[in-house]
């Protein structure tokens, strides 16, 4: 029974191997980007183009990627089926797009950069293919060098196409470009992916069932990123000729709740094997996993929340005022982190349409939030937004998923946690006299209101380790 923890630890660990050196570039090549690329518009040109490939890559590849780790975990299935079933998708997925080309040239954003994203998506999708199919095999390790390995390949191409050849924003997707492909030659050779791609092998029902769990992914991914990206878009389009600029602040707000997106992927990709190959006494197990999981990612968004206006000097001067992006981003990115870890009880149940429920729930209101709040309270309104939409998901999920497995979510402690967080927040947003004193307190109160839960479990983990 303990040894579940044992696992999960061991695959955490890994995870944290695989996905640190990339998270680490995530975060901090946006301080490298407004030095390479000096000027606040450029910055937002270059979110919004890879955004808008982000939104691509699930249409591209029919949601695939979920279906081949959860099939590939099966072990009824055989997995010559499954990997060609995803590689088919892909295919598939990407010879729609390319009869999409005539429509999509005359978005002006896409058409200086049509060829380009073409070429992001299908790496992208390529790479998730085959690392997920790893997964599936459980070749973690693989799965750790491959991380260091894309990181180390994607930062040296960004050296090249930003510094050594100064391309602007072309040079960011190409960079991203090439070191997807690396990652994805060195997965594909290393792991034998070859072997597993047989067309003559082709299961038609099997993959109509992988499609059937994969596809309501689509609009729910789609959905995500309406709540995750879709503020760019609002801001740069309803600010006028400032939009550009303030989505490029926009977007380095983004930058320190990335710690906790990277916290976030790191654990599910973890939790997600131990969600799924786990069975006896789940509901316990869930249970006493969220907790200390909400503790963590609690203390994580105090500290980031604190230490927003002095991280911001790590940019140019020109991008000091992204800071007040960060504070209400940070709290949305922590129940993004919440909504994850409840998606792990569709994944398990194979309930991929309550996910899809849930999520556009929460992109609709996101886009009507987006345009009132934007409207009201200017760019701010965008990261309230945000906010709003991933509780509004976090709580319907909390509600459906009690028909399928009764999670206790210590509710108490979750109320009490948010509301000292909005009260930071609002501290820092309004700057009252001590502000910076009180906030320290807050941030104090939050650590010492949730590290026994972590501390126990650390010694947990470290004693079966």
């Amino acid at each position: 029974m303990e040894n579940r923890y044992k696992k999960l630890a061991g695959n955490t660990v890994i995870f944290a191997v695989s996905n640190f050196s990339s998270k680490l570039l995530s975060l901090f090549i946006r301080p490298f980007l407004t030095h390479a690329l000096e000027e606040v518009e450029s910055v937002g040109i270059t979110q919004i183009t890879s955004q808008c490939a982000n939104l691509m890559i699930p249409l591209v590849s029919l949601g695939v990627s979920f279906a081949v780790i959860r099939f590939g975990l099966d072990k009824r299935n055989d997995r010559r089926q499954v990997f060609t079933g995803g590689f088919v998708s892909i295919l598939l997925g990407f010879f729609l797009l390319c009869l999409c080309w005539p429509l999509l040239q005359k978005v002006p954003i896409f058409r200086d950069y049509a060829g380009l994203l073409y070429i992001y998506v299908l790496v992208s999708c390529l790479r998730t293919l085959c690392t997920q199919f790893i997964r599936s095999r459980q070749l973690n390790r693989l799965v750790a060098v491959d991380g260091i390995l894309c990181t180390f390949a994607t930062l040296m191409f960004y050296i090249l196409f930003l510094v050594v050849w100064p391309m602007g924003p072309a040079g960011y997707l190409l960079a991203i470009i090439c070191g997807d492909g690396v990652s994805t030659l060195f997965v594909f050779t290393i792991a034998s992916c070859g072997r597993y791609l047989r067309f003559s092998r082709f299961n038609f029902p099997l993959w109509r069932a992988m499609m059937a769990y994969a596809l309501p992914m689509i609009p729910a991914q789609i959905s995500f990123w309406i709540i995750n990206a879709s503020d760019l878009f609002f801001v740069a389009y309803m600010m006028g000729d400032k939009g550009t600029y303030w989505s490029g602040l926009l977007g380095i707000g983004y930058f320190l709740p990335t710690i906790l997106t990277t916290l976030g992927t790191i654990f599910y990709e973890a939790w997600q094997l131990s969600a799924v190959t786990e069975r006896a006494g789940r509901e316990r197990f869930f249970s006493r996993v969220f907790g200390i999981y909400q503790s963590l990612i609690f203390c994580c968004a105090a500290g980031i929340i604190l230490l927003c206006r002095p991280m911001m000097f790590l940019f140019r001067k020109n991008f000091y005022d992204a800071w007040q992006f960060v504070p209400f981003l940070t709290l949305a990115t922590a129940f993004s982190c919440f909504n994850q870890f409840l998606n792990s009880i569709y994944v398990v149940e194979k309930r991929s349409t309550l996910s899809l429920y849930t999520m556009l729930a929460g992109g609709v209101a996101n886009c009507f939030l987006n345009y009132y709040f934007i409207g009201a309270w200017g760019p701010n309104g965008a990261t309230a937004a945000s906010f709003l939409s991933y509780l509004l998901v976090f709580l319907l999920r909390a509600i459906n998923t009690r028909g399928l497995l009764r999670v206790d979510f210590s509710t108490l402690r979750l109320s009490l946690n948010t509301l000292m967080l909005l009260c930071e927040i609002a501290l820092m947003l309004y700057a009252p006299p001590y502000w910076q004193l009180w906030c320290t307190l807050i941030t104090a109160g939050v650590v010492a209101f949730n590290i026994r839960g972590v501390w126990q479990m650390a010694l947990r983990f470290l004693r079966r380790a």
